[in-house]
């Protein structure tokens, strides 16, 4: 695997390790992590940042859990979701299993990255009733947990067939109005991945045809260039804990009230012009979820004006009755562009139109911070990780080792990332050890 993948697979386990951090502290995060035990049983996979140990599509369905919870995962423009939040806690599941070394580790994750967007974007999704990433990204997790398993090619294809065919179904997604922890379907469709591996290896045969369908797939999608381009290196990364849909507003918005000069109450209207597929987002005005508001961009672009973007660094579930925040929400009003039909999912742009004391002011942004061509540097990614780190499971020393042995994760022994990311007496999750443990 060449090296700039590797670096990319870094980047992405780093994120997605911070993320998770403070995802385990969610209603969600807490949930999965109770109700695993009952449901999958003992094992030798480790949940992180607790003692628990599940086996792998036990401890991928709560880690899976903690990377999806906020919508602060990374992302493909390509596959329009978020395939690291399955892929990562995959790996690293099966992983510690297999003894897998640093390499390994690393060269799975961007393996099943890349057959997870390539399954995604070989559909034509502006004509899907939804993007949600459990429809797609069990395939990667097949694909890289039977590689890491060292499986047969027949296993494997098995195993990337069943998890295809048994995907989420995200039966309510477009329809309901209501905030909820299952969301995307992402550790539902990790679990799945990794079950579909076991079943595959025991003699279980998937419909290998499932990716064929012309109708379906662009076969040049799904194979043109394997092996040569690394879908992983083309990840985008999120600074606010919402929908990536809501972020080019969110950055728009906060520009034009800095060049304004205005304050939250000088503010009287602001009109968001963006592409169709965004006005698809229930968002509400008044949400009741932390979940509905990460789907709101009224909500959460008076949320940055009025409180900054540190305060979808995350969003927390304070501000949901902040009447400043609703009342001007309800004062952001969406409409569709005619000049960005067509433009999703290679793009998610926003013009923003604010008017205050009486001046209009607009601004475009084609593309939101974290895009490949408008990166979050090094720099910023580890801000990032340690913000929410210390509002996660983590104290900053052991956020500063997971920093440490994932930047240096090139040699031949991985124990050092599984202890990181296991039980001390440092680590915040210790008070609901013995509530999980105990069932």
């Amino acid at each position: 695997m060449p090296e700039p993948a590797l670096d990319a697979a870094r980047r992405t386990l780093l994120d997605t390790l911070g993320v998770s951090a403070a995802g385990s502290a969610t209603a969600g995060g807490n949930a999965s992590h109770a109700a695993a035990p009952t449901i999958w049983g003992s094992g030798g996979s480790s949940v992180w940042f607790s003692a628990t140990k599940l086996p792998p599509a036990g401890a991928a369905f709560v880690n899976a859990t903690y990377a999806a919870a906020l919508d602060l995962d990374d992302g493909h423009r390509g596959a329009s979701g978020h395939p690291a939040a399955a892929i990562i806690p995959a790996v690293l599941a099966v992983g510690q299993t297999t003894n897998a070394s640093p390499a390994q580790l690393l060269t799975a994750i961007v393996l099943g990255y890349e057959v997870a967007v390539r399954a995604s974007a070989a559909r034509d999704i502006a004509s899907l009733r939804t993007t949600d990433s459990g429809l797609w990204c069990g395939l990667g997790v097949a694909a890289a947990a039977g590689w890491l398993a060292g499986h047969s090619t027949p296993v494997i294809a098995h195993a990337m067939a069943i998890a295809g065919q048994t995907s989420t179904s995200q039966a309510a997604t477009g329809w309901t109005q209501l905030g909820h922890t299952v969301k995307e379907g992402i550790p539902w469709a990790t679990a799945n991945g990794l079950q579909a591996v076991a079943l595959a290896a025991s003699g279980h045969r998937g419909p290998l045809d499932l990716l064929d369908d012309p109708v379906a797939y662009d076969r040049a999608a799904l194979i043109e260039n394997f092996g040569r381009d690394w879908a992983i290196e083309q990840a985008y990364f999120k600074i606010y804990s919402c929908c990536r849909w809501a972020h080019a507003a969110i950055d728009g918005a906060l520009i034009l009230k800095s060049l304004m000069q205005v304050c939250d109450s000088e503010i009287e209207s602001i009109v968001v012009e963006t592409f169709d597929r965004a006005l698809t987002l229930p968002n509400q005005s008044e949400p009741q979820s932390s979940e509905a508001a990460q789907y709101s961009i009224p909500f959460c672009v008076a949320l940055a004006l009025i409180h900054g973007p540190e305060a979808l660094l995350p969003l927390k579930d304070d501000h949901l009755k902040d009447r400043s925040v609703t009342n001007l929400a309800r004062r952001i009003r969406l409409t569709s562009a005619d000049d960005y039909i067509g433009v999703f999912p290679a793009a998610t742009p926003a013009r923003v139109t604010m008017i205050a004391n009486g001046r209009h002011e607009t601004l475009e942004i084609s593309l939101p911070k974290g895009e490949p061509k408008n990166p979050l540097s090094d720099a910023d990614l580890k801000r990032k990780f340690e913000r929410l780190a210390s509002m996660g499971a983590l104290t900053a020393d052991v956020a500063q080792e997971i920093f440490d042995v994932v930047n240096r994760l090139r040699f031949h022994d991985a124990t050092d990332l599984f202890a990181a990311l296991g039980p001390r007496e440092s680590c915040k999750l210790d008070a609901l050890e013995t509530a999980v443990v105990g069932d």
